[in-house]
């Protein structure tokens, strides 16, 4: 704040009219002091003044700064809670999509556990299975072993007719399977079931060229005596029962046979 006039020039009076110099200021020199002095003052005024303008033009300026910043943060905090409303709404969509999602995942889930296991199941209507038959094991299809079963089982009932039907499909459909030799065996024994006794005799005398050492072969040969014998071929029959006796003397066939012999015309 500025300082009276008065306060400035009493302490200066003061001096000039104390002590023993002030005896020695005329009144010229006395005046020159006081103009001195009241310029001083004036430009002390003016500083002050200045400063005092500054002063409140800085502060002026700073509450404009402040008030602008206070109102960019308010701008900013309202953005921040519209952002904030926005994003709520969005994270609700989003629990609201993944509900859905995680249902469309447990269905797909399920889905594809029913198509697998579907899938094992037709595997294993078609995958090979391992079967041991007349002593020797062997990998065959599914569907070749049901229908060298189902022939078989035809042959058991005794229905000859079924069971030569069966077997000469089959030998048609898996020419090269590991059942076929066994099929070319039952099927002479159902053509002798049905006393088609040519026909036997042509299968079992095949059936023992092409497996000779099949566990078979040795009742294949006594079969195909006794189709013979059948056929009112003893000379044969009894060929057939010395090539059986040769052949395989150590088999059932063959003892079998020796006992057949007795039967037959020399």
């Amino acid at each position: 704040m500025k300082a009276p006039a008065w306060l400035v020039l009493v302490p200066l009076v003061g001096l000039l009219g104390a002590g023993p110099a002030a005896a020695f200021l005329n009144d010229e020199e006395a005046r020159k002091a006081i103009v001195e002095l009241r310029a001083r003052l004036v430009t002390m005024e003016e500083q002050s003044a200045k400063r005092e303008a500054e002063i409140t033009a800085a502060a002026a300026a700073e509450r404009t700064r402040l008030t602008e910043e206070i109102a960019t943060l308010r701008r900013s905090l309202l953005d921040l809670n519209n952002q904030l409303v926005a994003l709520r709404g969005e994270l609700a969509k989003l629990s609201g999509a993944d509900e859905t999602l995680l249902k469309e995942i447990g269905e797909a889930q399920r889905r594809q556990r029913d198509v697998a296991q579907a899938f094992d199941e037709r595997l294993k209507k078609i995958e090979p299975v391992k079967v041991t038959l007349d002593g020797r094991d062997f990998m065959v299809e599914q569907e070749e072993r049901r229908s060298y079963e189902e022939a078989f089982a035809a042959i058991r009932g005794g229905d000859f007719d079924k069971s030569v039907q069966l077997f000469t499909g089959f030998l048609r459909r898996y020419p090269g399977s590991p059942y076929a030799d066994g099929a070319r065996f039952w099927l002479g024994n159902s053509q002798y079931g049905r006393r088609d006794y040519k026909q036997a005799i042509d299968l079992f005398r095949a059936f023992v060229s092409s497996a000779p050492l099949h566990p078979r072969a040795p009742d294949a040969l006594l079969a195909l005596a006794n189709s013979q014998a059948e056929m009112k071929d003893g000379r044969a029959a009894r060929r057939t029962i010395e090539e059986l006796m040769k052949e395989y003397p150590s088999s059932e066939a063959a003892q079998a046979g020796k006992d057949r012999l007795a039967t037959l015309p020399k």
